[in-house]
């Protein structure tokens, strides 16, 4: 008699332990919101990322994988903004969820929740790869991750009302150890401020913000279009007048424009992580800036 109880108490305990864990299913559009509902969610959430960090998230396929892990999401979280506008509306059509629509508690738009840069004041396709509701690459200043994780920790407590508590003491470690590891960065980062530098691509300006850098030259002569040689020449010459100390693209992006340019215009590539996994260092949120400071300091010297 006395192994039956043992054996159910054990089921029981079993049964609890299971219940306890993974009660969100979430489908993370990018990396860094992969990893920071990881942080806020802990044990009780289980996370399917969409994209890693050497894809363009401009340009991801609706594939049949992706429609099944939104089928059975709780939690879709992504960037917005348009980020995603190429692919996200047509996965989430043909999941049939009606949980994560947009409108729903089960859609989260990381950019809803920080004030956005370069936001548009005409809209013309012909200007290249707009996005009306400003640009949506928020990910690159740590700053913006404290509103979206507060709103984040809060949307997990909507709709998994038992672990609230939960939800919030993770939260509230989180912010006390990230504000911390920001003042670090910034000590780190001073004499990054005012430095001239190219971007590759227009996926910097919240990184050019919180660190003061100048940016005098874009590689892309409009968003997402590649720049032809004339196009490079002329960056080239812009160069002799305007000097930049570091030509920087994202881990995901093509490299041969920013490497002419190192070549002939004598300066470093700095390739950044851009997001979460890009490398071994990157492989979380502190990782990320760590990462994207020593390689910024580094082009310096």
């Amino acid at each position: 008699m006395n192994k039956i109880v043992k054996l159910l108490l054990t089921a029981a305990l079993l049964l609890t332990a299971f219940s306890a864990r993974a009660t969100v299913n979430i489908l993370a559009c990018e990396p860094e919101w992969g990893a920071l509902a990881q942080v806020l969610g802990g044990d009780q959430v289980s996370i399917y990322t969409a994209t890693n960090a050497l894809q363009d998230p401009h340009q991801i396929q609706a594939r049949p994988s992706l429609i099944a892990r939104a089928r059975s999401a709780d939690l879709v979280v992504c960037t917005g903004s348009e980020l995603e506008v190429g692919w996200l509306p047509i996965l989430l059509q043909q999941s049939s969820n009606s949980k994560i629509q947009p409108g729903q508690p089960g859609y989260f738009e990381a950019a809803a929740y920080v004030q956005k840069l370069e936001v548009p004041t005409r809209l013309d396709r012909a200007e290249g790869d707009v996005h009306p509701g400003g640009n949506p690459h928020i990910q690159t200043d740590p700053r913006n991750f404290l509103p979206v994780a507060q709103a984040l920790t809060q949307r997990l407590s909507q709709l998994d009302p038992a672990q609230a508590a939960q939800y919030a003491a993770r939260h509230q470690a989180f912010v006390t150890r990230w504000q911390a590891a920001i003042r670090h960065w910034e000590t780190l980062a001073a004499p990054l401020k005012g430095v001239p530098i190219v971007v590759q691509h227009k996926g910097f300006p919240y990184l050019e913000r919180w660190l003061g850098m100048r940016e005098v030259a874009t590689l892309e002569p409009k968003p997402g279009v590649e720049p032809n040689s004339g196009y490079l020449t002329q960056v080239l010459s812009q160069l002799q007048h305007q000097p930049a100390k570091m030509v920087i693209r994202a881990a995901y992006n093509d490299g041969r424009s920013s490497e002419w340019l190192t070549e002939h215009a004598k300066i470093p590539n700095v390739v950044l992580p851009f997001t979460v996994g890009a490398d071994a260092q990157s492989k979380d949120l502190y990782g990320l800036f760590d990462v994207t400071v020593q390689r910024l300091l580094g082009a310096l010297k």
